[in-house]
């Protein structure tokens, strides 16, 4: 590795090697944390539960998220859409000592350390997946296919506030992450936020190759310079390549966000503005190990869960994983007593901006409660019975008009619905609101503008996505449905359920 000072790059090197150390001794160890004696089968976890593949490029977005933070301040929450890459998101807030706010016996030392790992897929341990137990996290990434539409959740009526969504190229298959690329048309970029998607693409899933790792980078710029994106790719599997130009490619992204909210006028066009979107392309299970008996791993879709299976009896995949992780050199990362060095320490941003820490991810910044209209004013009088029309969902109309009304001061209050507000009768709305669209408006159309605080896309897993994603960081909602289409949504809202439950239960 050559000296990556003039950019700051060797600290965020150092970093992601620790992250990815730390990593994959979450997902094998339960002793001998930092290898100050030779491996042996009794460090090794009795079952070995979790996934590698994805935990590299998580690791290397976070340590570049840390660099971008540090240059310019930014604040910003990070969504893993990868939610089972979990040992990586836990590694980075470990790191940065988050991990350690939240669980004190989690120390930063060599002992801190072995718990992290024993307690990593553990009973009363740390799950799996990205949960509520999780520091920085609002997403789960279990059922698979709503990170875009949480991120972009996040961030409207935050405008200081930008997510960085990491999307798996399997996720990117699923319908509900297909349509989620179409919230830069609702995304106003002086009253919100941004979202700054990056798509990793390791070229397979659990066991079949993705279908967008067989696009050519041509064809993926076409497909999502179509959708409205400015589109960057950064490829390889030389660190030192990588992290030059994923640096560049944070760095572009930055300065494309500032340049849009900047300049952004009356006459702004979601569809021509060209919002950020970076292309990861890094090999699976990077800088694991590269074959077994024969057969190729990292790179391949052996990489996914657990690639050395057998570690705890076989001693060829023992001599193999010490030879895996000590290639992270381990002693140069951290020092006797087991506490980060530098240069990986010196990439850790200030304290109220690490992402392990985010209060956007623990309920908003500064959440203000709603504001509720007395409801006795909506109701109907119906005495004498049968002598008079009246409708519930115009009422509900009416007290959802004057929930806008109510808190215009925070602007904290929208509502989500797909293409129904209408024919469900709740037209009141569009007497102080209108349906929000970036995109040009034409003649026939009615009560439709940038200002909307109203979003109608035929989407319902699109409509709960975004709810879910302003109401866990701190604002309020509503998607308003029918019988008929609540089921699309089921297992959606059940995700969401646990994760609600999780955090009424995490300290």
């Amino acid at each position: 590795m050559k000296d990556m000072n003039p950019n700051g790059l060797e600290a965020v090197h150092a970093y992601w090697q620790a992250a990815n150390y730390l990593s994959a001794g979450q997902i094998f160890l339960k002793a001998n944390p930092l290898l100050r004696e030779p491996l042996q089968a009794e460090h090794i976890k009795p079952r070995l539960m979790g996934h590698w593949g994805t935990c590299p490029g998580l690791n290397l977005v976070w340590a570049h998220c840390n660099r971008l933070i540090r240059n310019t301040g930014m604040r910003l929450v990070f969504i893993a859409g990868p939610g089972h890459g979990a040992p990586a998101v836990l590694s980075c807030a470990y790191l940065d000592g988050s991990f350690t706010e939240h669980y004190p016996a989690v120390t930063e030392d060599a002992e801190g350390m072995r718990l992290l790992f024993r307690q990593f897929s553990s009973p009363g341990g740390m799950p799996s997946h990205v949960s509520p137990l999780t520091p920085g996290s609002l997403h789960e990434g279990g059922e698979l296919g709503y990170c875009l539409s949480h991120a972009f959740g996040a961030v409207f009526d935050d405008p200081g506030l930008v997510a960085v969504c990491v999307i798996g190229d399997g996720e990117a298959e699923t319908g509900p992450l297909e349509g989620s690329w179409k919230s830069i048309h609702f995304l106003h970029p002086q009253r919100d936020g941004a979202v700054l998607p990056i798509l990793h693409m390791n070229g397979y899933k659990i066991a079949s190759p993705t279908i967008l790792g067989r696009y050519s980078n041509d064809e993926l710029i076409k497909k999502f310079s179509g959708e409205g994106y400015a589109v960057r790719i950064v490829e390889g599997s030389d660190p030192e390549d990588v992290h030059g130009h994923m640096a560049a490619a944070m760095d572009e992204a930055y300065d494309r966000i500032i340049s849009i909210k900047r300049s952004a006028g009356k006459e702004f066009n979601s569809h021509e503005a060209g919002w950020p979107l970076i292309i990861l392309k890094t090999p699976k299970g990077w800088t694991g190990p590269e074959t077994l008996s024969g057969k190729q791993v990292e790179g391949s879709f052996r990489s996914h869960q657990v690639p050395l299976e057998e570690v705890k009896h076989d001693d060829i995949e023992l001599a193999a994983l010490e030879k895996w992780l000590r290639s992270y050199e381990p002693e140069k990362l951290f020092d006797p007593a087991g506490k980060l060095t530098a240069p990986a320490a010196s990439n850790i941003p200030p304290a109220a901006l690490r992402m392990g820490n985010s209060p956007y991810a623990n309920g908003g910044n500064n959440p203000q409660p709603l504001r509720l209209p007395e409801t006795n004013r909506y109701r109907i009088n119906a005495h004498p019975p049968g002598t008079r029309k009246a409708s519930a969902t115009k009422e509900v109309g009416k007290f959802l008009r004057d929930v806008f009304v109510e808190n215009r001061e925070h602007n904290n209050f929208r509502l989500f619905c797909p293409d129904e507000a209408s024919s469900n009768k709740l037209d009141a709305v569009f007497e102080v609101t209108s349906r929000c669209s970036m995109l040009p408006v034409h003649g026939p159309d009615e009560h439709i503008g940038p200002e909307g605080r109203v979003f109608e896309v035929l989407s319902e897993h699109l409509c709960q996505g975004w709810l879910e994603g302003y109401l866990l960081t701190g604002k309020h909602g509503l998607f308003a449905t029918y019988e008929a289409f609540a089921p699309i949504t089921d297992s959606m809202l059940t995700q969401f359920a646990k994760w609600l439950k999780g955090c009424r239960d995490t300290p």
